[in-house]
């Protein structure tokens, strides 16, 4: 997996987020098992309850056409006026989570917080979920 693409691939999707309520900015790559990135951008709605996240909205994405199997996602996010060396890590929100642990290996899904290429923090699902819900559950 390389990286810095798909933390390079965030930022770009970022671009394209629709934030006129919160000018809050994410972008999200998702690496899939078969090597293909899907982009995700938060969009925003005046009611904010359809508003949908970056990562959720490249699971969605993904899974619309027909993929279920990830490997990693980079995550970027900042103010619209965020500058290059002024990006803070942006963690994924619990509905975010939950939605990885419905298609991700709990012990091996990597998250990537990026606020550049060179400087990032790397999490498996399972540090950032601790004691996550999934559909095995569904089975006890």
């Amino acid at each position: 997996m390389n990286k810095n693409e798909l933390i390079r691939r965030a930022f770009e999707a970022r671009e394209n987020a629709y934030t006129p309520y919160s000018n809050f900015k994410v972008g999200a790559a998702l690496l899939a098992k078969n090597g293909k990135i899907y982009q995700g951008c938060n969009v925003e709605n005046a009611t904010y309850s359809p508003t949908n996240c970056a990562e959720r909205t490249a699971f969605f994405k993904a899974v619309s056409e027909g993929v279920r199997e990830f490997d990693a996602i980079a995550i970027v996010g900042g103010l619209e006026t965020t500058k290059e060396g002024e990006f803070e890590y942006t963690p994924p929100c619990g509905v975010c989570r939950q939605v990885m642990m419905e298609f991700c290996d709990y012990n091996n899904f990597i998250i990537i917080l990026a606020k550049s290429e060179r400087d990032y923090k790397e999490y498996k699902l399972s540090e950032i979920m601790p004691l996550g819900f999934n559909k095995n559950n569904l089975n006890n």
